[in-house]
């Protein structure tokens, strides 16, 4: 009995350890994800990276942590052919309301016309900085050119004055709290409509000619484009990847399933990220209710491809 009762104690002793260690990771990673259980929800990876869903964080530990380290965040987004009539505007309207309230924030913005931008009225320590790209003429050439753009944007302006960076869609907008418990090295965003398939299933780029290629078996989740970021040195070494496959890719003619995002879930595999956000932080308001889905962060605009894609 007293044996028993001696390995129980022990066993307790093991796992407030554990515990603690964990919530010591977690300020490490930035986003305190064990402060409470989500037991319905798969809240960390098998390399020990946190998945943040609502509910398994504190945000005021997040914002008093960021608000010490005296950060800048940058946010870009590309806003090309008729996505910046369509969707700029409310993106930024939003993100002032939700994105990183309380912190310095850099929003970087491509576009080939900076002269239509919309107007907007920016909070305390908040900026906007518009840079000039060249259209593509395919709407899927103007996905894939974004890597090296941001490539070329860390490097210069944006690697200098912001110390995280998230990378977003503009055919979406805020509609919850998005702070720095988002923040980490590296960040990678859980797909909203395959979040919950088997791997078998995920669509990851299989042409084992392509430098985006996964075989089977290999892929952990299936990660969305819409959202990425993390510190301006591991976004270099993305951008960087990603930049290099789809130059590959095409000087051998071919063009992955996906696109950047195919390359993105190949880098991701190949370089674990240090934090994953759950399918909370980019909802489909397509895809219905889910019970595991509490509060989400931003959620996908109605998507009109025929009409913005000519």
């Amino acid at each position: 009995m007293a044996f028993k009762e001696g390995l129980r104690a022990r066993k307790k002793t093991l796992w407030r350890l554990i515990l603690l260690a964990l919530g010591l990771l977690g300020l490490l990673l930035y986003g305190l994800p064990v402060v409470r259980a989500r037991p319905e929800v798969l809240t960390c990876t098998s390399w020990g990276a946190p998945i943040i869903w609502d509910g398994t964080f504190d945000p005021d530990v997040a914002q008093q942590v960021a608000g010490e380290r005296n950060l800048t965040i940058g946010l870009t987004v590309f806003a090309v052919g008729r996505y910046l009539e369509k969707y700029l505007a409310r993106f930024l309207e939003t993100a002032e309301q939700h994105f990183m309230v309380g912190q310095r924030v850099l929003y970087y913005v491509f576009t080939e016309r900076p002269t239509a931008m919309p107007r907007l009225a920016l909070g305390p320590g908040r900026r906007l900085h518009v840079q000039r790209v060249v259209r593509e003429q395919r709407w899927q050439d103007v996905s894939m050119a974004r890597m090296s753009t941001l490539r070329a944007a860390l490097a210069g302006r944006l690697g200098r004055e912001a110390h995280f960076v998230l990378c977003m869609d503009v055919d979406q907008h805020f509609s919850g709290a998005f702070g720095p418990e988002a923040l980490a090295e590296s960040v990678a965003q859980l797909h909203a409509w395959h979040y919950h398939w088997p791997r078998r299933l995920l669509p990851f780029e299989r042409d084992a000619r392509s430098a985006a290629a996964l075989a089977p078996g290999e892929g952990d989740f299936y990660y969305h484009a819409a959202v990425f970021g993390g510190s301006v040195a591991a976004l270099r070494g993305l951008t960087t990847h990603c930049a290099r496959g789809l130059r590959q890719d095409r000087a051998r003619g071919l063009e992955a399933r996906w696109h950047d995002e195919s390359h993105l879930n190949k880098f991701f595999w190949l370089h674990k990220p240090a934090k994953v956000l759950s399918p909370e932080f980019c909802w489909s308001p397509d895809i219905g209710p889910r019970a595991e889905i509490r509060r989400p962060r931003l959620l996908w605009a109605r998507k009109e491809y025929a009409l913005l894609r000519t």
